[in-house]
């Protein structure tokens, strides 16, 4: 198996490493109440997906 001559400098590791970095979650908005959603995901406060009732929202009280 094949090694490398010599070692790679630490720029040149750096540099393929700048494409690691994550990536900002992308939030819309519910159109029933408005709250922060994930895209194309049922509203975690209210139920609705693409203004439907699509499940039961369980609240505290």
């Amino acid at each position: 198996m094949a090694n490398p001559r010599r070692r790679h400098t630490n720029t040149r590791g750096r540099l393929r490493r700048t494409h690691w970095k994550l990536d900002l979650v992308s939030l819309s908005r519910c159109e029933q109440c408005q709250a922060p959603r994930l895209p194309h995901h049922a509203c975690p406060s209210c139920g609705s997906y693409r203004g439907r009732k699509v499940m039961e929202v369980k609240t505290e009280g």
